[in-house]
């Protein structure tokens, strides 16, 4: 057979798995993998820092289900996208990272950018290795994907030395690895299902979280089932959000503290007890209700919390057993009555949003912004959230209506993340609508790849609520000891006139009543766009109102 040269193998395996795209800033150590992809038809998207190409490959897998391929250079454009790998560690989102290096036969002669990457991102992904021989790159392809989808899913790295891309082989020597993933799903142990069907027979007022999980093992339906058939409240949050369409009859916003001190049962689908429950404490949980989690990771189950069932596996799986088992009981619910109340104090909790959200004060009230901007998207539109107090009225204003197509950080809570994910969003979607909400601090971050919306014709529209602080912590700190230290910014910062130099559709935005005609303008130019619009900095979610943190969205 022929000989093969390293980026030609690369791209080979890489095509066997289906892959698209390639998100990257190039580099000398890479650059014949992008020889090979470009001769497979893949194609290549290049960014201006590698964080974001790191956090386009997670975005196309949030978007997709299928893990993104990001390729960076040697030694600082391998340490610039660790960001982006320790957010999908943390989410976590599958994803496969490629870093070049000096060759192998260089190693510890003091090579251009010599340096362990692999050694170095063990913590922070699933898979870590480098490539040795060029004939074994299908291999340590194949391993990188299979560690990246099995299980709970993770990044994986592998580091690939620039002689080892530019190598070359004979074809005859390699193996092209076919069918070594399964897609198999883990069900939940019959006696813990069954623990979960006793308890649902007693409660009286279930309550439903469900999370991120549901998005990666493709529970949507499954958990539709679950809610109708014990018809309980149920709210959503992270990669879960979408499950259910926004006006489904049981899905409340705003009353899940109520519904959570008020609940004798509550089941936590993929949704960890985390600083987004308080930590599990008494204060959440006054009823001491009986606990149901059922997550990939069974690690995570009981942390923070005793839990009364535990289920480790896929959550479809597992709810598509429980629906099982309810149904061979003779369960049935409890009636409306529950659910009625828990989304009856949810439509008062929205009810009392009304003034802010129609507000005409001048600077902009942030609710004002989200509720325009609500009015606005289409059904099926794609929202990333890139910022702190923006993001969060967002969260609690926008209806989103489809799995997957709320994207955040997660837990992580990484800033910066959402040039990337957008990016991923509108090249997975293309002719549909893809909006990022920035807040300007997190645009400052990662907001220059505009330039590559420009550059690769990405009609995202992107909106960057403009306060001229970081006001997360600006409002809160002023409340508690007068003053704050590190945390402004300026609202003379036009960022509109960012994405004018780029060759983008852009205004910025100073009244009311501009925002609905300016957004609407921006989706209907077919170009990128972004929306500037300055904000009152004296509102802060966290002290609006007094609302506590197990009111607010995450």
């Amino acid at each position: 057979m022929a000989e093969i040269d390293g980026g030609h193998l690369f791209a080979k395996a890489l095509k066997k798995e289906g892959v698209e795209y390639i998100f990257t800033l190039n580099g000398g150590h890479i650059y014949n993998l992008y020889e090979g992809c470009a001769d497979e038809g893949i194609k290549i998207v290049d960014f201006r820092h590698e964080q974001v190409a790191a956090h386009a490959a997670e975005g196309w897998a949030k978007v997709t289900g299928k893990p993104g391929v990001a390729i960076v250079t040697a030694g600082p454009g391998v340490t610039d996208a660790v960001t982006g790998i320790a957010n999908a560690y943390q989410a976590p989102s599958p994803m496969i990272m490629i870093g070049g290096n000096a060759g192998i036969t260089d190693h510890l002669r003091g090579g251009l950018q010599d340096f362990d990457s692999a050694t170095f991102l063990k913590p922070v992904t699933k898979f870590s290795e480098q490539v040795k021989k060029v004939e074994r790159i299908p291999e340590y392809v194949a391993n990188a994907f299979r560690a990246s989808m099995s299980g709970v899913p993770g990044p994986a790295y592998l580091e690939i030395p620039i002689d080892i891309v530019g190598g070359v082989t004979d074809e005859a020597n390699v193996r092209y690895p076919d069918r070594y993933r399964t897609d198999a799903r883990a069900f939940g142990d019959p006696e813990y299902i069954q623990k979960v069907v006793d308890i649902l027979k007693n409660a009286e007022r279930p309550m439903i979280l469900a999370g991120s999980d549901v998005w990666w093992c493709d529970a949507a339906e499954e958990l539709r089932r679950f809610v109708e058939t014990i018809d309980s409240p149920v709210f959503l949050n992270a990669m879960g959000r979408g499950s259910l369409p926004s006006d489904h009859p049981n899905l409340g916003s705003l009353g899940r503290r109520y519904g959570l001190v008020k609940s004798d049962a509550v089941i936590l689908i993929g949704t960890p007890i985390d600083f987004r429950l308080s930590y599990g404490e008494d204060r959440l949980f006054p009823q001491n209700p009986k606990l149901i989690e059922i997550m990939m990771d069974g690690n995570k189950i009981g942390q923070n919390r005793d839990v009364d069932a535990g289920v480790v596996g896929d959550v479809g799986a597992v709810l598509g057993q429980v629906l099982d088992g309810l149904e061979a009981s003779g369960y049935k619910s409890k009636g409306k009555s529950w659910v009625e109340e828990v989304m009856t104090e949810d439509k008062a909790l929205k009810a009392a949003d009304e003034e802010m959200l129609n507000s005409d004060a001048n600077p902009i009230h942030p609710m004002r912004l989200c509720k325009e901007l609500r009015d606005v998207l289409d059904e099926d539109a794609t929202v990333i959230g890139d910022g702190g107090d923006i993001v969060t009225f967002a969260a609690r204003v926008l209806n989103i209506n489809r799995p997957g197509h709320w994207l955040d950080p997660g837990q992580f809570g990484c800033l910066g993340a959402g040039s990337g994910f957008a990016a991923a969003a509108q090249l997975a979607r293309p002719g549909k609508q893809v909006c990022i909400v920035y807040g300007d601090g997190g645009f400052g971050l990662t907001g220059f790849d505009v330039e590559s919306y420009v550059r690769f014709d990405l009609p995202i529209v992107s909106v960057v609520g403009n306060n001229g602080a970081w006001n997360q912590t600006t409002q809160g700190v002023v409340k508690r000891g007068g003053r704050a230290l590190g945390t402004y910014l300026s609202q003379d910062t036009d960022y509109a006139k960012i994405m004018e130099g780029m060759g983008g559709h852009s205004e910025r935005v100073s009244e009311p009543d501009q925002i609905k005609p300016a957004l609407e303008r921006a989706f209907e130019s077919g170009k990128p766009a972004l929306v500037d619009v300055v904000i009152d900095q004296n509102v802060s979610y966290g002290t609006m109102g007094g609302r506590s943190r197990e009111q607010r969205q995450y």
